[in-house]
């Protein structure tokens, strides 16, 4: 595998759980979590990791409209690699792009230098490439964490004010929520469902449908388009695709790296949860380690103070 092209990709792929290049990527695979239950239900420990959303249809979708497989595959990698190179090199940067586009810097040289430069933290060079994604049946719970990210993203929106829901509107159910007491989970849709009808009630008796929406649950679900530059796209995954995150938008970002994994498995296996970048889980709630993904930094860090006390010379000052 060290001497496969493909072995930082695996590598990565190892990491999180995830098939190679050529098989659909679902989340993490059962190895990787070390709890099966939810939490709450029989045989949950607490705390755990939550069950992987993707088991669940939620009814989502993200889809990357653009770039296609052919313009990331032909374009992609080389405009990064001109970004990077052009910040080493006396050539000019059109002339850079030219050798890389023909084939006369070798792909494999272009995914090395690119590599390097994103593990070192040079994130100016991957902000050239952006990708395009539809988001389909997302609830206002995720768009309103997700509009959140701001540099390097731009965001439209379905809107509730301009948009007649008349025939109804369709929304989210958690699964805890599904999965509970049948009587909880009857007065959960009672809600959904009356503040829907309440809603319809108020537009045809003239309420203005930007006043009549304020009745809507969290729960509604909405459309969006994403732009993102692949520097941010890698901040949010990291942040995103962690086990710690909301379920629902850890769900998104599964199926957004799905989709960049497609077009390209190299700039694809870069979007991971933070942990996998840093070497060490840096999440106050993951002290106890639950998610073993990686150690968390409190340990990183007594075992450094450790063994740098084990170095010291005999007699040396403790408090040096």
């Amino acid at each position: 595998m060290a001497s496969s092209p493909a072995g930082p990709i695996v590598a990565r792929c190892a990491a999180l759980g995830t098939p190679c290049p050529g098989t659909v990527w679902s989340g993490y695979s059962e190895p990787v979590t070390a709890e099966t239950h939810a939490p709450g239900q029989p045989g949950a420990s607490t705390p755990s990791i939550p069950l992987n959303p993707g088991r669940r249809d939620l009814g989502m979708r993200a889809t990357m409209i653009f770039p296609d497989r052919e313009i990331v595959e032909r374009y992609y990698v080389p405009i990064i690699y001109t970004a990077c190179r052009t910040c080493y090199s006396e050539l000019a940067p059109d002339d850079i792009f030219e050798r890389a586009v023909d084939g006369r810097i070798a792909p494999e040289k272009q995914r090395e230098l690119i590599g390097r430069v994103i593990e070192s933290g040079h994130g100016s060079t991957i902000e050239h490439v952006v990708f395009t994604f539809a988001i389909t049946g997302v609830s206002r719970t995720l768009s309103h964490q997700l509009v959140r990210h701001r540099a390097g993203v731009a965001f439209d929106q379905q809107s509730q004010r301009y948009v007649s829901y008349k025939k109804g509107a369709s929304t989210m159910l958690p699964g805890t929520i599904a999965d509970a007491d049948p009587a909880l989970l009857e007065r959960f849709e009672d809600q959904v469902e009356g503040a829907l009808e309440l809603y319809t009630e108020l537009v045809e008796a003239g309420i203005p449908g930007e006043d009549a929406r304020f009745v809507f649950p969290n729960a509604t679900r909405t459309n969006l388009v994403m732009t993102a530059n692949l520097r941010a796209l890698i901040h949010m995954s990291g942040l995103r695709l962690c086990t710690m995150a909301q379920w629902e938008i850890r769900r998104l970002f599964q199926l957004v790296r799905h989709e960049v994994f497609t077009a390209s498995p190299f700039l694809g296996s870069f979007l991971a949860p933070k942990c996998v970048a840093l070497g060490y889980c840096d999440e106050a709630g993951n002290r106890d380690e639950h998610c073993p993904i990686r150690p968390h930094k409190d340990k990183v860090l007594g075992a450094w103070a450790e063994k740098t006390r084990a170095n010291r010379p005999a007699g040396s000052n403790s408090t040096q």
